[in-house]
């Protein structure tokens, strides 16, 4: 089949690499324009563009779909089918309907919930047990198409943004493949979404990864592991930002919730509703990665300080 792809991240690279190996011509690679990255602002390729030009696809770098131009583009590229997946663009209705197939999207949630841009942190964030994949056709809504396949994934208490996000890719990836190819033989029928259970995320920002200790350690553990390794979750100690690389869920405490518990071998502080959290491995503002008991060597805390 004739394909344009459309995606930007790490994890749309997993879709279109399966794609090409399954044997259908990429007849073209729309992704988001090079930005700039880093301290000194290099500006730097996305990871579909890197990919797609070391197997010598075309690509195209519009910062907008939403133009006749980029249109009359994509006409003459000819797909039969667009993939999309984490493109990070609005596709307008001219678009949707122009392959003979559609527009077929990768979500890395079971849809209807969690629609919208942090689909996999925001699984972690509100402590679901499993999420999973499912791939739609594209309407002018977002993340509102009939479902084609969906397939679930447990969330292990171990999972961050990371690992899960690394599992979902290569589910994504395979599903895609198994859509495109169930469209092409007409076995899949098309569900519409259930009116029930919809929920909607939003874009992560750094500063949704403050910790508020009045939440119990297990909110905060959800907190730290969805958005494990970016944006990282933080508190304040000091006037300085230190950010969680790593932590577990402590012992129950009748302590004042943010008030320093231990710091023996570790900094264990109490949480919301008598629980605590215990810090293991953090990262101090303008230092590099260590564990709590060598912050707090530099850093000293005595017990029944406060974090708030």
């Amino acid at each position: 089949m004739k394909i344009v792809f459309m995606g930007t991240p790490d994890f749309a690279v997993n879709a279109l690499e399966a794609l090409i190996n399954a044997g259908h011509e990429i007849t073209g690679v729309f992704t988001q324009p090079d930005k700039p990255q880093g301290r000194k602002m290099v500006l730097t390729p996305p990871p579909v563009k890197a990919f797609a030009e070391s197997k010598g696809l075309k690509v195209f770098q519009p910062t907008t779909v939403r133009t006749d131009e980029a249109y009359e583009l994509l006409r003459s590229l000819q797909p039969e089918l667009i993939a999309v997946v984490a493109y990070g663009k609005i596709i307008p209705e001219n678009i949707l309907n122009l392959p003979k197939y559609g527009c077929v999207n990768v979500h890395a949630s079971l849809l209807p919930r969690h629609r919208g841009a942090s689909p996999i942190q925001t699984a972690i964030l509100v402590g679901d047990k499993e999420t999973g994949v499912a791939t739609q056709q594209m309407d002018i809504g977002i993340d509102t198409g009939d479902i084609l396949l969906s397939e679930k994934c447990d969330i292990l208490p171990t999972d961050n943004f990371e690992t899960l996000h690394d599992k979902l890719a290569v589910m994504g990836a395979d599903l895609l493949v198994r859509t495109v190819e169930g469209l092409l033989n007409k076995s899949i029928n098309p569900q519409k979404q259930p009116e029930e259970g919809v929920t909607h995320c939003s874009i992560i920002t750094k500063e949704m990864g403050q910790i508020d200790f009045n939440k119990t350690a297990n909110e905060i553990d959800c907190l730290i592991r969805a958005f494990t390794p970016w944006p990282s979750a933080y508190f304040f100690m000091n006037g300085k930002r230190v950010k969680v690389i790593s932590a577990t869920v402590g012992e129950s405490t009748d302590k004042a919730a943010g008030s320093v518990v231990d710091v023996k071998n570790a900094l264990t502080v109490a949480c919301g509703n008598g629980t605590s959290i215990v810090f293991n491995e953090l990262q101090p503002e303008g230092k590099g990665k260590m564990s709590a008991k060598a912050l707090l060597n530099g850093y000293p805390l005595e017990v029944g300080a406060s974090l708030i």
